[in-house]
């Protein structure tokens, strides 16, 4: 009897072994699973449905490039793109306090909930001319490529999986989301995470963002803290007070500092004076600066450094100004006030959700580029929730400019959009 156990156990360890053998001989996992996607008949239809309807994508890109989004004003365009969701077919179609436009599109069951959003805000302000001029396959205006572009891939996506049958496992919430740029801190994805109706629920996030031809993930969050440095004095005539401290003075020694601050550059820590202003006349000792500040990093702890390092050489120029110069009249003051604050975090390379990206990028023949920016994964990435950015495909470039651009060239455009679906169905389980 111990006999035949024995080798009852050697011939269920060979099949152990073959059967580790042949699943290492196909690769990993996420490499099976996309191969599974791209075979299946319903992704292929797809898509056809996409390909079929790309001019109808680019339609839309120009329609919503030309409702201004300037930042904390995205309200038109939202409006507007809560209908699109609802003509897609999504349920539970709504806008949250924060101004987040969402649909879901229910699966089968039993997978987890997963979100994919496109933000709907740009960095242009308030009467900037938005409208699209098109030479060939490119069209050209601000916000165009960051983020439009993707709002209207999303919708692509969407019609093109309903038309085509496609089921998934789990949920799949689409979102345009307010308050990713500038100060706008990301103000969307923290209302969504932190207190939205699906709170605790979103278990992976995709962010869609920018243009780069599908082959960019952004696993890391590079954080930052923003500052607006207001220095204050009692300002006065610039002759007939001349001698009395000066808010000016105070400034230019505290941007003196900052600018020769040492920063590592692994992890990657960056700093800047972006915005200055102030005062009233030429003539005039000004009674009050301010200048608007950047701090950036990969490591919470760089940051903190930095944070701290600020706060130490900004007391230093108020102190030397106030002994360098009378306060008869009142000495320098300054204030910090935050302005920004993202956090910053990072999904690992191993992780599933960078693993399935990766494997559809090499599935459509591409080579997957990990990097780290500031998006709206920064959220989910800073609470442990599995998160990447990608792009969605084409190409284009001067992002943050009046002259930005994308291209509509069907088959390169095609390509970020069948690599960003099937991701997002791999991890769908489509």
């Amino acid at each position: 009897m111990r006999t035949m156990l024995r080798r009852l156990t050697l011939v269920c360890s060979g099949v152990v072994l073959v059967a580790t053998a042949v699943l290492a001989a196909q690769g990993p996992a996420s490499d099976l699973t996309i191969a599974r996607v791209r075979s299946s008949d319903t992704f292929k239809q797809a898509l056809a449905v996409l390909d079929r309807d790309h001019d109808r994508m680019v339609a839309e890109i120009v329609t919503l490039t030309e409702i201004p989004a300037p930042p904390f004003k995205e309200m038109a365009r939202a409006k507007v793109y809560l209908e699109m969701l609802q003509a897609s077919g999504l349920t539970d179609v709504e806008q949250d306090e924060a101004g987040n436009v969402m649909g879901l599109r229910k699966g089968t069951g039993g997978g987890p909930l997963i979100a994919i959003a496109a933000h709907l805000d740009t960095v242009f302000p308030e009467g900037t001319d938005v409208t699209v001029s098109r030479v060939g396959d490119r069209l050209s205006a601000p916000g165009i490529g960051d983020d439009t572009r993707s709002l209207a891939v999303l919708l692509a996506m969407i019609r093109a999986m309903n038309e085509a049958g496609v089921l998934t496992l789990s949920d799949i919430l689409f979102v345009g989301d307010v308050g990713e740029e500038g100060q706008g801190d990301l103000r969307g994805m923290k209302y969504l995470f932190n207190q939205g109706k699906y709170k605790d629920q979103i278990k992976m996030f995709i962010s869609m963002d920018g243009t780069g031809g599908g082959e960019d993930i952004t696993h890391g969050g590079v954080g930052s803290r923003r500052y607006r440095v207001t220095f204050k004095g009692p300002g006065g005539h610039s002759y007939g007070a001349f001698g009395l401290v000066n808010p000016g003075f105070a400034m230019s020694g505290a941007m003196q500092r900052f600018g020769t601050l040492t920063v590592p550059e692994t992890p990657k820590t960056t700093y800047s004076v972006g915005v200055v202003g102030g005062g009233t006349s030429v003539n005039s000792i000004p009674f009050e600066t301010w200048m608007e500040i950047d701090m950036r990093s990969e490591s919470p702890v760089e940051l903190q450094k930095l944070d701290e390092s600020l706060v130490s050489l900004i007391n230093e120029a108020v102190q030397e100004e106030n002994a360098a110069r009378s306060t008869a009249q009142g000495a320098i003051t300054a204030d910090l006030k935050l302005i920004g604050d993202r956090p910053s975090g990072e999904t690992p390379q191993d992780a599933p959700i960078v693993q399935m990206a990766a494997a559809s990028i090499r599935a459509a023949g591409g080579q997957p580029r990990f990097s780290w920016s500031s998006t709206d994964s920064n959220i989910p990435i800073s609470l442990g929730i599995p998160a990447i950015t990608i792009d969605s495909g084409g190409s284009g470039g001067r992002a943050h400019a009046l002259d930005e651009w994308i291209t509509v060239d069907k088959v390169p455009s095609l390509r970020g959009i069948e690599i960003a679906l099937a991701t997002l169905l791999g991890l769908a389980g489509g």
